[in-house]
């Protein structure tokens, strides 16, 4: 019986795991879309998408580029992946009036097929380091090294090599017929068919095995973010890094001074979390996070003291610089917009300058409640004062003293209290 049980069982699983490949068709190609500057989700997708192709099956992972550069640890990143990939790997700049710069020739050049569409370029492959600006030094040894690092996959795929040192040294940038005609890439196609089609037959070398294409009329599956990596990426990009971080610290900084609101501490707290997942994939300067800290400490002090608007002057100016600072790269793709800065600035200045002009109107209005309360009120005398006696205010009967003798039934004002005592004086 047992025997019998242990059989269906292995049965149903063949059967699951047979019908599970039956969906996969006999031809296909994995592809993968890149679009945007690259970095560490970018190195995540490519890594995670050359696994599903050499687990599928695929006769080909097409990473379908548009780029205008990135990080240089990152780049060394999808290359290393690239070259020791044991599927071929195929890079098409796509579609038309895309571009693969800066990192995006280091990918191409990696890649076992390097193909463009028309109407696309590719070129100024000047590294961008995560540290921002160098020395002139430091520049040189960077250069020297993304020039020897290129060369050497140039030599491998079989490409021009003279090319990619004036890609990297001069800014050069060159159309896909230049790059066809140059040997930096083996094919120009229009879309993805044609691609396919074009690439069917052509023999590439994966490790120490040549492996022949057969990619003609394959289908295509088509590699889909995931929930976390389509979040990642969207706090990745500069402006929300800039606006979470900005949030995060005014929100922690109200439940500072507001302890027990709980709702700003809790907000502020995420978004500082997701902030500096966002910072570790970008060039931070942190003296633009110190402006930005010390801005929203100007403008909690303009609240609790009178500088007649200096200290939220000084709190506008601080936040701006901080937004101009926050990213320390010349990639202008890596910078944060100038006019997410202004709107940023300009919300925050309004939120503070709105919550002083109500503290101001509250320390103007008098005091409702309390001994404090009873403070010019207006009552009549219920026992004749002399130098005490009763008063009838507010709903209540109190004791009252008074410089000069008052009547009873005259009325009287409340001056000052003393416990549960009022000084009162005639009402003239």
């Amino acid at each position: 019986m047992r025997t019998t049980f242990l059989s269906i069982i292995v049965l149903f699983l063949t059967m699951c795991t047979t019908g599970a490949q039956s969906q996969l068709p006999d031809r296909h190609v994995t592809v993968l879309d890149i679009d945007g500057a690259i970095g560490p989700i970018a190195v995540k997708l490519i890594e995670r998408s050359i696994e599903e192709a050499e687990g599928n099956g695929s006769a080909a992972l097409v990473i379908r580029l548009n780029t205008p550069g990135g990080l240089t640890n990152s780049t060394w990143k999808i290359t290393t992946a690239i070259l020791n990939a044991r599927v071929p790997v195929i890079v098409y700049v796509w579609p038309s009036g895309a571009r693969a710069g800066s990192a995006g020739v280091f990918i191409t050049y990696s890649a076992h097929i390097a193909a463009m569409a028309s109407g696309t370029n590719i070129g100024a492959a000047t590294p961008i380091q995560m540290e921002g600006k160098m020395d002139s030094t430091l520049a040189k040894k960077v250069t020297n090294d993304a020039v020897a690092n290129l060369r050497s996959i140039a030599e491998k795929r079989g490409r021009n090599q003279n090319w990619v040192e004036r890609a990297i040294r001069d800014g050069e940038s060159i159309t896909a017929s230049q790059a066809l005609d140059s040997n930096v890439i083996e094919f120009i196609a229009d879309d993805m068919t044609e691609l396919l089609a074009a690439v069917d037959g052509y023999e590439v070398t994966l490790q120490k095995r040549v492996d022949t294409l057969r990619t003609a009329g394959a289908t295509t599956i088509v590699i889909e973010k995931t929930f976390s990596e389509k979040i990642l990426e969207i706090i990745s990009n500069p402006n929300i890094a800039f606006i979470l971080f900005t949030l995060g610290s005014l929100g922690l900084v109200m439940e500072l001074y507001h302890p027990g609101a709980i709702v700003p501490g809790v907000v502020g707290g995420i978004c500082i979390i997701l902030a500096f997942f966002a910072f570790q994939t970008l060039p931070i300067n942190y003296s633009g996070i110190a402006l930005i800290i010390f801005a929203i400490i100007l403008f909690l002090l303009e609240i609790k003291i009178t500088s007649y608007g200096v200290l939220s002057i000084g709190g506008i100016v601080s936040l701006a610089l901080g937004g101009i600072f926050l990213i320390d790269s010349p990639g202008p793709y890596l910078e944060v917009s100038k006019g997410v800065i202004a709107v940023v600035v300009g919300f925050t200045a309004a939120f503070f300058l709105f919550a002083l002009r109500y503290v101001l109107k509250a320390r103007k209005e008098q005091v409702a409640t309390g001994g404090e309360g009873l403070i010019g009120q207006v009552g009549v005398i219920k026992q004749r004062i002399d130098p005490s006696g009763m008063i009838y205010v507010a709903g209540a009967l109190w004791k009252a003293v008074a410089d000069e003798p008052i009547e009873e039934g005259d009325k009287a004002v409340v001056v000052s209290v003393d416990g549960m005592t009022l000084k009162v004086q005639r009402k003239t």
